[in-house]
C-alpha cells in the first residue's frame, strides 16, 4: 500500500489531475483504508485531495490551514491563487455558469444531452452521468457576442481563454469551449450557484448572464 500511495501522490503532483477511472484514484475513492493513508500523507505535506462525484477528475489543493502561510504574501490570493486578473476571473465564472450549471441540472435529473425523456420518477437509481454526455460546449463566437463588451472585447477574451485553457479549466476545440478537468473541481457549487448573479459579478454582468442561461435552456427544450 505504501508504494501505491506514494505513486498516486507523485502522479497527482506531476499531472495536476487524474481521471476518476484511474486504478489508484478508484482505489482512493472506494477503499477506506487506502483513502485514510492517502489523506494522512497529504495532510503531512499541507495538501488535500479534491474529489467531486459530479466531476470526471480529482486533483490536489492546499489544506485550508496552509492557504495563508503559502499564499499570504500575494495580494490576490483571497479571490484566487492563480493571479488571474479581474477580467479573466469574471470570464472563468461566466464559463462555469454556462457549462456547469446546466450540466449539474442534467446530472441531478440523470439526463444526458441527447436524452429526450422527461425527468424520471426513479432517476436517482440511474448511474450518475458525467463528461461529454452531460457537459455541453459553449460557442466562442456566441460568448464574445454575448459578453464581449463586459469582459474586454474579442482580443482580451481570446487571450484569457488561452490562460484558462493552460490552467486546465477549459479545453478549446476550434470555435467551441468545453469543460476542462478542473472547472467542476475548483469551484464550490453550493456557494457559487446562488451568488453567480447576486454576488461578485452583479456589478459587472447584472442580469445579463441569467438571460443568456435562460435562452440556452429554451434552445435545449426546443431541441428535445
Amino acid at each position: 500500500m505504501d508504494k501505491e500511495v506514494r505513486t498516486l501522490v507523485a502522479r497527482l503532483l506531476a499531472h495536476q489531475h487524474l481521471p476518476r477511472q484511474d486504478r489508484l484514484v478508484k482505489k482512493a475513492l472506494t477503499d477506506e483504508l487506502f483513502r485514510s493513508e492517502l489523506e494522512g500523507r497529504l495532510q503531512a505535506c499541507g495538501l488535500r485531495l479534491l474529489d467531486n462525484p459530479y466531476a470526471e477528475h480529482v486533483t490536489l489543493a492546499l489544506a485550508r490551514d496552509m492557504e495563508q502561510p503559502v499564499m499570504g504574501e500575494q495580494e490576490s490570493w483571497v479571490s484566487n491563487t492563480m493571479n488571474l486578473d479581474r477580467s479573466a476571473l469574471a470570464l472563468l465564472v461566466v464559463l462555469w455558469a454556462l457549462i456547469i450549471l446546466p450540466k449539474r441540472q442534467r446530472q441531478i435529473e440523470r439526463k444526458e444531452l441527447d436524452d429526450p425523456s422527461q425527468t424520471e420518477m426513479f432517476a436517482e437509481e440511474k448511474r450518475l452521468p458525467t463528461g461529454r454526455s452531460v457537459s455541453a460546449p459553449v460557442s466562442r463566437k456566441a460568448l464574445i457576442a454575448d459578453f464581449g463588451e463586459r469582459l474586454g472585447r474579442a482580443t482580451k477574451i481570446k487571450m484569457n481563454l488561452g490562460t484558462l485553457a493552460r490552467y486546465g479549466f477549459i479545453i478549446q476545440r476550434q470555435e467551441e469551449i468545453y469543460e476542462g478537468p478542473l472547472l467542476d473541481l475548483l469551484f464550490d457549487y453550493n456557494q457559487l450557484a446562488g451568488r453567480v448573479l447576486d454576488g461578485a459579478l452583479s456589478d459587472l454582468l447584472g442580469k445579463h448572464l441569467g438571460e443568456v442561461l435562460a435562452a440556452r435552456e429554451a434552445e435545449e427544450e426546443e431541441d428535445v
